[in-house]
């Protein structure tokens, strides 16, 4: 009798899974080049590296165990870098998320198409443009010389002479969430679209049939289905909390403000790039990466058992 075989289709699936492995193949070598080799370079962190010495230096150069690091925490600048990283961090995202989220609500409820499209449209245009070309426009708005916001303000009465918002420290954790907040909502909230889209229509039919309203159905099915989403970016906005838009405070920062614009990301690039101490830049990143790898567990640890949801 002949054995009856099952798998009629392996050496096509085989020939399916080679094609497979070679599309993957250039991404997965370009993430080995960029993501792990790069690795190599957290060496520098614990030597007394010369960027004379080049790629070679980091196998070659002599250790000097954890004085780039005590150079870091003893640095008069560290508590108050520290202190702008997370101030700003904090406010972007309590302010944010809660705002992004109620945008995502609220355009969802908007039954004109044609002007919902319109909305989406508005609010993503600014993501497309740089940091450059947006906190210019930005900085043109609030300058003192005829500058809109100062040119309003002094149009109702509000102040008499304008006021440099650029050059006064007090103005800059403000200016970097609302600038992030203009440039970003539209984009921040195709998640929370996205989410809202995937909700079963029958959960509002059957709402709307026991008398629910607009709200409520929002309140009581909206809201508790993007519950895992919601919480996903919560874990990535904590993990992120050491982590600024360096772009962004780079273009706004000068040496007037310098005192509340001085982050981790700029001061990364002040030693490591300016001052070519790629130890201390190394350490300072290095400890970061590992700061921000316990924010993310103990983020997603805590939402697993207050929410039942999480990253993993």
């Amino acid at each position: 009798m002949k054995k009856n075989k099952k798998n009629y289709g392996y050496g096509r699936d085989r020939k399916t899974q080679l094609e497979l492995y070679a599309m993957m193949a250039p991404a997965t070598v370009l993430i080995i080049l960029f993501s792990i080799v790069p690795l190599f370079g957290l060496l520098i962190a614990f030597e007394n590296y010369r960027p004379v010495s080049g790629v070679a230096g980091i196998f070659t150069s002599p250790w000097n165990n954890f004085k780039n690091f005590k150079i870091l925490f003893k640095n008069y600048d560290f508590i108050p870098m520290l202190k702008n990283t997370l101030g700003i961090n904090l406010l972007n995202n309590l302010i944010s998320i809660p705002v992004t989220l109620f945008f995502a609500l609220m355009l969802n409820e908007v039954m004109n198409e044609k002007f919902k499209s319109l909305i989406q449209t508005v609010t993503y245009m600014p993501h497309f443009l740089s940091w450059v070309v947006f906190g210019g426009l930005f900085m043109t708005l609030l300058s003192t010389d005829n500058g809109f916001v100062n040119s309003i303000m002094m149009n109702i009465g509000l102040i008499k002479d304008p006021i440099g918002f650029m050059a006064e420290p007090k103005y800059f954790w403000g200016i970097t969430v609302i600038s992030s907040l203009l440039k970003e909502l539209g984009w921040g909230a195709i998640l929370y679209i996205a989410a809202i889209a995937g909700i079963s229509q029958d959960l509002y039919e059957a709402a709307m049939i026991d008398g629910a309203g607009r709200f409520k159905r929002m309140w009581y099915i909206t809201i508790p289905c993007i519950k895992p989403t919601l919480m996903i970016m919560i874990i990535f906005a904590v993990s992120g909390m050491l982590n600024n838009n360096f772009t962004q405070i780079y273009v706004f920062q000068n040496s007037l403000n310098i005192s509340a614009s001085q982050v981790i990301d700029t001061y990364i690039y002040e030693y490591g790039l300016r001052q070519m101490q790629f130890g201390v830049a190394t350490a300072v990143n290095l400890v970061k990466s590992v700061i921000a790898m316990i924010l993310l567990l103990g983020a997603n640890k805590i939402s697993n058992k207050l929410t039942g949801s999480g990253l993993f």
